[in-house]
């Protein structure tokens, strides 16, 4: 029998399905544009003669590199305990209402707590429950047995609806924090004190200052007023786990903002700009 490949055109009438499976996996549009990219490399490699479902052959092979990058996630957060520096992953040259569209569609709460799982959990939990994947074609990707790799979609089951009521908090921290940001770009004062603790302050590094030519300030009316209107390039994100905000200008990390609450307002907003210490930062797109 001859060799078959995949061409170009039968790849993309998979895509869709594909992006959507990589981003409940990685919780990332553009590291799921990446996964989707290193799939189709693989896939225009193998011989697919013997291929008789192409759209889950294609899903066990984007899952195998979504893996991979999960694992290459967990090692980086460990390398980073163990004191040695993290990379800042973040690459929004995806359209961020792209991105904004399909985190709506599989709920922010949900891409929260799937942090929170092993990757071979998540991977499990993904395609079992969010896409109907037998265990026995999930089994060889995870390398484990069927009965094993059922327990694991279970446990994830499980820790999925205990971390929901768990994450309650952070995942409201979370909302706040958009609803912030949406508030400073459209202009809404009133909003924005809403959101902010009376006693707010905000706190730069040496290299914040220099960039946004502000100094520290205290009191809600000073730091609505300093972000009224802003924030065009800023959005959401988890530094270190907990949810902050990024401002990237065509893909490059600029400066991160770190925010403590007070109950249900914003309390502290700390300005990060410095080169080594947005380097030791551990930042994920939600």
């Amino acid at each position: 029998m001859a060799e078959e490949f995949f061409t170009a055109e039968a790849f993309e009438a998979h895509r869709t399905h594909l992006r959507a499976v990589a981003y409940r996996m990685l919780g990332s549009l553009s590291e799921a544009e990446d996964a989707v990219q290193e799939a189709w490399i693989k896939a225009s490699r193998a011989d697919t003669a013997g291929v008789e479902n192409p759209a889950g052959w294609l899903t066990t092979v984007v899952s195998r590199v979504c893996l991979d990058m999960l694992r290459s996630r967990k090692a980086r957060r460990e390398d980073a305990l163990d004191g040695q520096e993290a990379q800042v992953r973040l690459r929004p040259s995806v359209d961020p209402e792209a991105e904004a569209q399909l985190a709506d569609a599989v709920g922010l709460a949900m891409l929260v707590v799937l942090d929170a799982l092993s990757p071979v959990e998540r991977l499990a939990f993904v395609l079992h429950d969010m896409f109907a994947v037998p265990f026995a074609e999930i089994a060889p990707i995870v390398e484990r047995s069927p009965e094993t790799t059922q327990r694991l979609a279970s446990r994830a089951r499980r820790r999925v609806h205990g971390k929901s009521s768990v994450d309650g908090d952070r995942l409201r921290r979370f909302q706040a924090v958009d609803a912030f940001l949406q508030a400073s770009r459209d202009g809404e004062f009133g909003m924005l004190l809403s959101l902010l603790d009376p006693n707010v302050t905000m706190r730069l590094d040496d290299a914040a200052r220099l960039l946004s030519a502000r100094t520290a300030m205290t009191g809600a009316t000073a730091v609505a007023e300093a972000f009224n209107g802003q924030a065009a390039l800023a959005r959401p994100v988890l530094i270190d786990g907990e949810p902050g905000i990024v401002f990237a200008p065509r893909g490059k990390v600029i400066m991160l903002f770190t925010v403590r609450f007070e109950g249900d307002r914003i309390a502290e907003i700390r300005a990060v700009a410095d080169e080594s210490a947005l380097a030791a930062i551990e930042l994920t797109v939600v």
